[in-house]
């Protein structure tokens, strides 16, 4: 890594799914940080099961790199385009870098997650409310799944454990446009 890099901000590169090594390694190759969240999991062969490391965010790493001379990037063997909107890069938040990496470092156990927000469409997916929808809520600090009656405009919450539920949101397309969120990421 060259001493300047350290300045530039992180960006997230979309990169072919299980090439995301090949990609860090050609990177460091070149002088760029990357960082490479991996997790263990077990994969299992048709005479085996065995603890294999792959990437916590399956076709994704991240890079520091100047995005006004980021040609070099999008060039690496593997690198599908940078993560932004309208074709520009858009860095990743610091403070979200150092919470994965220090997460990465602690030795705790990890693994991918759906991305759920507040306010998004949920349904059950264990327990004895499994199979009911609700829209998923934050109350000091815990999550609540909200169950209404419409006609008598009328709700009910109950909290919840959030990894019992299954997100029932829309598209990411249909969410953009209805402006819930911002453009999907496109080519740079």
């Amino acid at each position: 890594m060259t001493t300047h890099q350290r300045g530039f901000s992180w960006f997230a590169l979309q990169v072919r799914t299980r090439h995301e090594a090949s990609v860090a390694n050609f990177l460091e190759g070149s002088g760029f940080e990357y960082f490479l969240p991996l997790y263990t999991c077990r994969k299992r062969w048709s005479d085996r099961i065995k603890k294999v490391e792959t990437a916590l965010f399956p076709g994704y790493l991240f890079c520091r790199f100047d995005p006004n001379d980021r040609l070099p990037v999008l060039k690496t063997p593997g690198v599908i385009q940078i993560a932004g909107y309208n074709r520009c890069p858009v860095p990743v938040d610091e403070a979200e870098i150092f919470a994965i990496q220090t997460l990465v470092t602690s030795g705790l156990p990890t693994q991918p997650w759906p991305f759920l927000a507040v306010g998004d469409r949920v349904r059950i997916e264990a327990g004895p409310l499994r199979g009911h929808e609700g829209t998923l809520v934050e109350v000091k600090g815990g999550h609540r799944l909200v169950l209404s009656i419409t006609l008598l405009q009328r709700a009910v919450a109950v909290e919840i454990d959030s990894a019992c539920v299954e997100c029932l949101r829309p598209p990411l397309a249909a969410r953009a446009e209805s402006g819930r969120l911002r453009p999907l990421p496109v080519a740079i």
